[in-house]
């Protein structure tokens, strides 16, 4: 049905017409002008149909002469990109690179084994005759091709989806196999692309790295799969064939939490998204939780004092250069002896990594604490010892937001 809906669409611009998912034996086509000769623009528009369909036909009993594996040393004639090779030493890094992001996808040994396998042929059809005469199949019929040679369906099904989502409303890869090498390959494309010194610049994009970073994005927060972009950047760097500079590697990180600002900030506020971003924007599904969970607390009408409170805790801090140590011993005023107490509570409160609302639980019951410690209590106190160990405190205060959002980008703050 691809095959025949692609030729359709691609060569005649015809509407297919299904039912119910299954293709029917007609197809709709737009002519200018009145119902004359109609009849022969029917017959002669399925004449050129028919001779299409009969290409097509050929270039798959071609394909189909030979198991997918046969194709892939086809494609060290295919070159990737200069300096990155052929697009078999993509897939060879491709098969490496999806081993080590095994444990972070929490993928089981059997699902590595399938990983595995589908990312060593999922270019393959790339050199298929009719890939070749519509890249818009690439995938598709690496499934077809890969059932028929016997692969596994979990590989064949892999091969398919590593290519989606191809766009904003797409399908996302129904097993964890097909996302495992989705993310492979679009963290393989974006640092080796940045090692060489081919990123974006303005409107251009040779390469397609917008497209590719949107859709890792897309990936990991529409399956709500947490994941480290900055260690998946880290492991592909490891398979490249040259250096990766820790400047190229920065440079990715900040490209790829750039596209997510940019899907992010559809619809919401820009100062919750950027505060979001800035502490856990190497993790976008976690992030995304985070910015739609704060964008609801920053309406309540109590959150100007919350906010107020953590940051006097900030302002006065903000300028040390050191972190200074928590001296318990020199706090003595009821006040910040009050203080420590209520930061203690919170920091053994549990949390999960990210989580606003597990901060929020921690966070709030010091707001009364916080409020009193500055009305009672000379932070920047003559003797050395003691103003550093209350400074420490409000550091340590100011530490609570740490991994979920810098809150100093807050409108209000």
């Amino acid at each position: 049905q691809e095959v025949l809906t692609a030729v359709m669409k691609k060569h005649q611009r015809y509407f297919p017409v299904s039912r119910g998912g299954t293709l029917l034996p007609y197809f709709l086509g737009v002519r200018n002008g009145d119902r004359h000769g109609l009849e022969s623009v029917v017959k002669g528009n399925e004449h050129v149909l028919r001779a299409r369909y009969a290409d097509a036909a050929y270039f798959v009993r071609r394909d189909l002469e030979h198991p997918l594996e046969h194709y892939l040393q086809a494609l060290s004639r295919l070159t990737f990109q200069t300096q990155l090779g052929s697009m078999l030493d993509k897939s060879q890094r491709l098969e490496r690179l999806v081993v080590k992001l095994a444990p972070e996808l929490n993928l089981t040994d059997v699902e590595r084994r399938s990983a595995m396998r589908a990312a060593q042929l999922c270019k393959a059809d790339l050199m298929t005759e009719m890939v070749v005469e519509m890249t818009s199949l690439q995938g598709v019929m690496g499934e077809k091709y890969a059932l028929r040679a016997g692969e596994p369906a979990e590989v064949a099904q892999a091969i398919r989806e590593h290519y989606l989502p191809r766009a904003a409303d797409d399908e996302l890869p129904a097993s964890r196999v097909g996302l495992a090498v989705g993310v492979s390959d679009r963290l393989d494309t974006l640092v080796g692309l940045f090692a060489v010194g081919l990123q974006p610049s303005g409107t251009k994009d040779p390469f397609a790295l917008r497209r590719a970073a949107i859709g890792l994005i897309q990936l990991l927060t529409r399956t709500e799969t947490a994941f480290d972009v900055r260690r998946g950047i880290e492991l592909a760097a490891e398979g490249m064939p040259l250096p990766v500079s820790e400047a190229a590697r920065q440079d990715c990180l900040a490209f790829i939490i750039g596209r997510a600002e940019s899907q992010f900030g559809e619809g919401r506020a820009y100062d919750v998204v950027a505060a979001v971003l800035a502490a856990q924007g190497h993790n976008p599904a976690s992030a995304l939780r985070a910015i739609e969970r704060l964008a609801e607390v920053v309406r309540q009408p109590d959150w100007p004092v919350r906010l107020q409170a953590y940051a006097r805790c900030v302002r006065i801090t903000r300028s040390e250069a050191e972190r200074h140590s928590l001296d318990v011993a020199r706090l003595h005023e009821a006040a910040e002896i009050a203080l420590l107490q209520a930061l203690q509570q919170a920091e053994a409160h549990p949390r999960q990594i990210g989580s606003v609302e597990d901060f929020l639980s921690a966070f709030d019951p010091l707001v009364p604490a916080i409020t009193r410690f500055f009305d009672e209590v000379l932070v920047m106190a003559d003797e050395v010892p003691l103003r550093r160990a209350r400074l420490g405190l409000l550091q340590r205060i100011a530490a609570l937001s740490d991994g979920v959002a810098d809150l100093s980008r807050l409108e209000g703050f």
